[in-house]
């Protein structure tokens, strides 16, 4: 049984925007995959797709074998965590083991098990001593792993991320990658970071006006020049060339 099974999946928004246009992916347990596209490829509205942020206007979504319906919102939810592109979007309480603990508190969990998660949680993403610090005084490295512990402490089997690296200096980048790359879950990343996906991810989809146009190991996709230019993507060897010097003889 896949972790996630989507059979031509559609959505459109009110205004008319048609953001997914007939989407079919598998993911295995343990995989880690990236779906990547320029903006308006429709990454963010496939992955709220996968806890129920947004139900499908035709096709099917299941999750670990069951189907993302109203009725089953709250057994997919248990499954899958989402971690928002902006960490500012899940911290809202006074102290980080405070939002840590509101999920579990959320489960009806005891006090004991809450407070064992969200050590548990806080340790997985090296947050410990942040334990009694207030949210808004974390640098923004910190704010995501702190949401990510969030969503830990809820024991999800899929962990679902939107541009992680978004507002990362580059030591606070290496570290969220080192920390995704030791997670157990399934996990799922929409970025723009094709760096990241060749560090992370064995697996890559290109999305491309609400349709997967490529999947396959990242490497091969991202040396396809008309592939990157037909889907408006940098690259990732740009970078590593050396620049030319313009300095006149």
């Amino acid at each position: 049984m896949p972790a996630i099974d989507i059979r031509a999946l559609v959505h459109a928004y009110a205004d008319g925007t048609q953001a997914l246009r007939g989407v079919d992916l598998r993911v295995d347990v343990g995989e880690v995959v990236a779906i990547v596209g320029a903006n308006g490829a429709g990454k963010s509205t496939l992955l709220k797709h996968l806890n129920g942020l947004l139900l499908a206007a035709s096709g099917s979504v299941r999750i670990e074998g069951i189907p993302l319906t109203r009725a089953r919102l709250p057994d997919v939810r248990r499954r899958v965590g989402y971690v928002f592109q902006d960490a500012d979007d899940q911290l809202f309480m006074p102290t980080v083991q405070d939002d840590v603990a509101f999920g579990p508190m959320n489960l009806g969990l005891a006090a004991s098990e809450v407070r064992a998660r969200v050590a548990e949680a806080l340790a997985a993403v090296g947050a410990s001593h942040l334990a009694l610090r207030a949210p808004y005084r974390l640098s923004g490295g910190e704010k995501r792993a702190v949401a990510i512990a969030g969503v830990l402490a809820m024991a999800p089997s899929i962990l679902v991320l939107d541009e992680p690296s978004t507002g990362l200096d580059p030591a606070g980048r290496r570290r969220l990658i080192e920390l995704l790359g030791r997670l157990p879950q399934t996990r799922l990343v929409a970025t723009h970071d094709l760096g990241l996906v060749l560090q992370l991810c064995p697996r890559a989809l290109v999305l491309h006006e609400g349709r997967v146009v490529a999947d396959g190991a990242p490497a091969r996709l991202f040396a396809d020049a008309e592939l990157l230019r037909r889907c408006q993507l940098e690259s990732p060897y740009e970078g590593l060339k050396p620049a030319r010097s313009r300095c006149a003889s």
